[in-house]
């Protein structure tokens, strides 16, 4: 490609393509199953751990789903799958709407523009490190969606980082299981106090994102 060829190709507009409403709609998806995870963990962690492990993988129900007994395959492949989702529904919602997404997280999900900064300079020659180490973060997600990182590498790269991420979780479950047994024990006790004082956060936290939009 000549040097005119290339400033023409980056600044040629970024055309949406028809499939990317359907990336916003499983993003909402999404987000609702994090928030009735982050509403209703307190008494699914021991009613249905592996519901909640569907809803949201994050490290702390990877780590209180284990505790509570979910073996560990279940553990590692809803994991897995829930991890990858999300990524890989925020890297499409990257490929489509491109600088649109990124200014999406940063208004409603109340992502710093600092950290989003950070994580964009550099991305195409960092992205070995950033995507395995953060296969949990949207926005990485979307940056690598908006660079346009190429499937194959992305697969390798993501599932590398998650199963790193589960086996660390694992580790920490088996390290810390007397103590995340006795938190699940005071859980059991005043569960819904728990379910009370987490729905509220949900809503708080939501109301703020939204009124700093």
């Amino acid at each position: 490609m000549t040097e005119s060829a290339a400033i023409d190709a980056a600044h040629t507009p970024h055309v949406r393509p028809n499939w990317a409403p359907l990336t916003l709609v499983a993003f909402v998806s999404l987000v609702i199953m994090t928030n009735l995870a982050s509403g209703f963990w307190a008494r699914w962690v021991e009613t249905n751990p592996e519901g909640l492990l569907a809803l949201s993988s994050r490290n702390r129900y990877l780590a209180l789903t284990l505790a509570a007994g979910v073996p560990v395959w279940t553990y590692a492949v809803i994991g897995f799958l829930r991890i990858g989702a999300a990524f890989v529904v925020c890297h499409m919602i990257g490929r489509a709407y491109h600088d649109d997404a990124i200014g999406w997280f940063r208004k409603y999900l109340g992502i710093r523009s600092d950290a989003i900064d950070s994580f964009n300079r550099g991305f195409g020659r960092a992205e070995w490190f950033l995507i395995p180490f953060f296969a949990g973060s949207n926005i990485v997600a979307a940056l690598s969606g908006v660079h346009r990182t190429p499937p194959v590498r992305l697969a390798a790269l993501l599932s590398a980082g998650i199963a790193v991420r589960l086996a660390l979780m694992w580790w920490l479950a088996r390290t810390f299981e007397d103590q995340l047994v006795s938190f699940l024990e005071w859980i059991l006790r005043y569960q819904w106090w728990a379910v009370g004082i987490s729905i509220a956060l949900v809503v708080l936290v939501n109301l703020r994102n939204f009124r700093g939009a």
